[in-house]
């Protein structure tokens, strides 16, 4: 059985006379101990779809079924069931450390002693710190006290809203070795992230953008469903080069990535370095490399959405 179920899942918000769609028609489901990401930049719907599965949140259209329950019929039932980790550090900042982690245990009538097993090699990298206030940890201590919470009443599914934004790369690494091990438990995981680079921690990924899911696959399956190939050029102010590109007829989009630029080119087009010389340049070099997630999110997005 699936642990979450979600069919053409809707909802809008009224932002003064405007209507809002914050998620339109998602449909997708998790398996039984899959770690399932959800992949897109701020203001595309991630956190509102999180706070629909986690009951917090009821859509306009549409179903979501968190290990076989309703969430807007059975709320009470699953919330006994689910580990909910927003995206804002929302715990006690005045408790410490064991207060908070104490809090939580009781409010699902458990302690921290029945589950330790599960939250072990996550709390112990904070336990010697369990008597410092919340509001004075580091952001990578904020977030596996946040994630010990979540998990103190071992629940059956972890849903995860950007746990890794704002804290350090060694932060972020750790985390995401913490959710592999997570899965020895049997847990499903649905996480979401603004990082493309997350994408390939995970079972499968959605990539999502204005509400909508772009594609929904493995991440090598969905790198290796890049239509064209894919060329870097290499140039360290890119603005004119990019505006320069992209008036040629022969190329069929130019992205800035860092320093360089990823290009594709129309069918027709044998020699990439002809283009480039056409264009202006001759002293560059076409590069031919392998997409990645980040690529493929920029060439599934609609033409309207592309960064001029």
């Amino acid at each position: 059985m699936n642990s979450l179920e979600v069919n053409q899942l809707s909802k809008s918000y009224i932002n003064g006379k405007t209507r809002v769609d914050a998620i339109k028609s998602l449909s997708f489901e998790v398996g039984s101990n899959e770690l399932f990401g959800i992949i897109g930049p701020d203001g595309a719907g991630k956190t509102t779809l999180f706070r629909i599965l986690s009951t917090l949140l009821n859509p306009d259209s549409g179903t979501a079924r968190v290990l076989g329950l309703d969430t807007v019929k059975d709320y009470k039932q699953i919330r006994k069931k689910v580990g909910y980790m927003p995206g804002r550090f929302s715990l006690y900042q005045d408790l410490t450390v064991e207060e908070n982690l104490e809090f939580f245990a009781t409010i699902f009538n458990t302690n921290i002693q029945k589950n330790y097993e599960l939250i072990e090699p996550i709390y112990k990298q904070i336990e010697p710190f369990k008597t410092r206030k919340a509001g004075a940890l580091s952001g990578g201590m904020k977030q596996k006290l946040a994630l010990s919470c979540a998990l103190i009443h071992k629940p059956e599914i972890l849903f995860l809203d950007e746990p890794t934004t704002g804290v350090d790369p060694v932060s972020r690494k750790e985390f995401w070795e913490m959710l592999a091990n997570l899965k020895s438990f049997g847990l499903s995981i649905l996480v979401s992230t603004p990082y493309m680079d997350e994408a390939e921690r995970c079972d499968r990924i959605a990539l999502i953008q204005k509400g909508e899911f772009l594609g929904i696959d493995t991440a090598a399956g969905i790198s290796a469903s890049f239509p064209k190939p894919l060329f870097q050029v290499y140039k360290g102010s890119n603005h004119h080069l990019r505006k320069a590109l992209l008036q040629h007829p022969a190329v069929r989009s130019c992205y800035p990535f860092g320093e360089n630029l990823h290009i594709t080119f129309q069918d027709s087009v044998n020699n990439p370095q002809t283009v480039l010389t056409e264009a202006g340049f001759p002293e560059l070099d076409a590069r031919r490399i392998d997409a990645g997630i980040e690529d493929c999110f920029m060439e599934l997005m609609p033409l309207e959405d592309e960064i001029g």
